[in-house]
C-alpha cells in the first residue's frame, strides 16, 4: 500500500482537490502536512486521511524534514512526498533526497525554480527561450540591458505567476527600477527579451521521462499585459483543436525542455510564445499542476477528471491519455476602480444569453476585498464543440459583465 504525505502551505480550494484526489485512491493511505489550522481541511477531505501534521513553515527543508520523520515514528512508511505548491518544489527536492523518497530531487527542482538557470540549461541545450542575463548589480543591469536591448523584462528569479514582473520599454524606466529595486548578490534580477508574439502553454503529463499527453492554451492578453493594465480582462482559451499542425513548433521542443530540466514522472505548466515568424520560445516551466483553474479547463475540455488523473500518475505512475471533444475557456473578472466589491452589472444577460456553454462559475461577492492579480474577483468557465463558440462566449463575458469596485 502506498503511504503518500501530501505537503500544503494553505488549504486553497484547488488544494483540497488535490489533497482529495490523492486520499481517494484505492489502496493509498495518505497523511497532510500543513501550516494550516486542521479544521481548515474540509470534512470529506479529512475523513480521507490517515493523520493531519501541522508544523510552523513547510517551505523551510529542515522543518519539512522533521515533519515527515515525526509521520515515520507515528507508523507512516512516507514512500512519497508531494505538493503542487510552485515555492515547495525545491523543498520537497532536498528532503526528498536527504531521506531517500523516491520522485524529483533537489537539483532538478532548482532548474524548473530558478528561472534564470532554467533558461541557461535550455539554452545550452539548443532550445529556444528568451535572450536573458541574472544581475547582480546594478552595473551588470545596465550591461546586460544593452547586451539584451529594450524592451524587456524584469523579475525575480523565482518568481511565479507574473510577480513582482516589470516590463521596461526604454532606459529611463530601467533606472527607475534599479533606483527602486537595486540588484545584489542576495537579491538579483532576471532580465530577459521582451518576446513579441501569442502567448500560450503547454500544459503536459510525463512518465518516466516521456510526455504522454499534453493540452494547449491561449492567453488573451499575455498576463503581463492583464497585470499592466488594470482594466484589461484576462481570459485563456483551450481550443478544441489541440492536435492543430499550428502547434507542432512548441510540440518539437516540449518534450527535450522537459527531459533536460530533469522532469521524469508528473504534470508540468509550460508557457510559450509564438512570434510574428512562426518560430516559438519557452518562456517559464513549473514543474508542478498550473494555476488559475487551468486544471479545471481542461478537465471540462477533455471531460474527465484531472485532479485525479493527476494523483493516479504521481502515485502509481499510469496516466490514460484523453481525446478533447470540446474547446473550453475562462474569462477572470477583474473589479474596475478601487476599493472593494460593490457591484456586478450585467449577470442576467450574460446567464440569458450562455445558457448551457457555462460550466463552472464564480461570481465575485459584494464586499469582496479584490485580489490585485490577473485571476480577479471571480470567473466564468464556458464550453462547446465548437472553438468558434467559446470565442465568442468569452468575448460576451468580458464586454457584459462588469465588476465594480468602490
Amino acid at each position: 500500500m502506498p503511504d503518500v504525505a501530501f505537503v500544503a502551505p494553505y488549504m486553497a480550494e484547488t488544494t483540497l482537490r488535490f489533497i482529495a484526489a490523492v486520499a481517494g485512491l484505492e489502496g493509498v493511505r495518505a497523511a497532510l502536512v500543513t501550516q494550516d489550522p486542521p479544521e481548515l481541511v474540509t470534512s470529506q477531505v479529512r475523513n480521507c486521511l490517515a493523520e493531519i501534521l501541522r508544523v510552523r513553515g513547510v517551505l523551510d527543508p529542515d522543518i519539512l524534514q522533521r515533519a515527515v520523520e515525526e509521520l515515520r515514528r507515528r507508523d507512516h512508511a512516507v514512500h512519497l512526498l508531494l505538493g503542487t505548491f510552485e515555492e515547495l518544489q525545491v523543498p520537497l527536492g532536498e528532503v526528498r533526497d536527504r531521506l531517500g523518497i523516491p520522485g524529483m530531487g533537489a537539483e532538478a527542482a532548482h532548474n524548473f525554480r530558478d528561472k534564470s538557470r532554467m533558461k541557461d540549461v535550455l539554452r545550452a541545450h539548443g532550445l529556444p527561450c528568451a535572450r536573458h542575463g541574472l544581475a547582480r548589480s546594478p552595473e551588470e543591469a545596465s550591461r546586460l540591458a544593452r547586451e539584451i536591448g529594450v524592451p524587456l523584462i524584469a523579475k525575480p528569479p523565482a518568481g511565479s505567476g507574473s510577480r513582482g514582473t516589470f516590463r521596461l520599454s526604454n532606459e529611463e524606466e530601467l533606472s527607475s527600477l534599479l533606483r527602486q529595486m537595486p540588484p545584489s548578490a542576495e537579491e538579483p534580477v532576471l532580465l530577459e527579451e521582451f518576446i513579441v508574439g501569442q502567448e500560450h502553454s503547454f500544459d503536459s503529463i510525463a512518465i518516466d521521462g516521456r510526455v504522454v499527453w499534453h493540452s494547449i492554451n491561449h492567453y488573451f492578453p499575455s498576463a503581463l499585459e492583464v497585470l499592466r493594465e488594470p482594466w484589461i480582462q484576462w481570459c485563456v482559451l483551450l481550443p478544441r483543436e489541440v492536435d492543430d499542425p499550428a502547434y507542432d513548433g512548441i510540440r518539437a521542443v516540449a518534450g527535450r525542455a522537459l527531459e533536460v530540466l530533469g522532469m521524469r514522472t508528473g504534470m508540468s505548466h509550460m508557457e510559450w510564445f509564438r512570434r510574428p515568424d512562426g518560430s516559438v520560445a519557452i518562456s517559464e516551466v513549473g514543474a508542478r499542476p498550473p494555476g488559475a483553474r487551468f486544471v479545471n479547463l481542461i478537465s471540462w475540455a477533455h471531460d474527465f477528471d484531472l485532479f485525479r488523473a493527476w494523483a493516479e500518475t504521481v502515485v502509481f505512475g499510469r496516466f490514460t491519455p484523453r481525446p478533447r471533444p470540446y474547446a473550453a475557456g475562462a474569462a477572470y473578472l477583474r473589479g474596475q476602480g478601487e476599493g472593494r466589491v460593490a457591484a456586478v452589472r450585467g449577470l442576467e444577460s450574460i446567464a440569458g444569453d450562455l445558457g448551457p456553454l457555462v460550466v463552472e462559475a464564480r461570481m465575485p461577492q459584494l464586499g469582496q476585498s479584490p485580489s490585485g492579480t490577473y485571476e480577479g474577483e471571480g470567473y466564468v468557465i464556458v464550453r462547446h464543440p465548437e472553438t468558434d463558440v467559446v470565442k465568442d462566449a468569452l468575448w460576451k463575458i468580458i464586454t457584459r459583465l462588469k465588476v465594480e469596485l468602490g
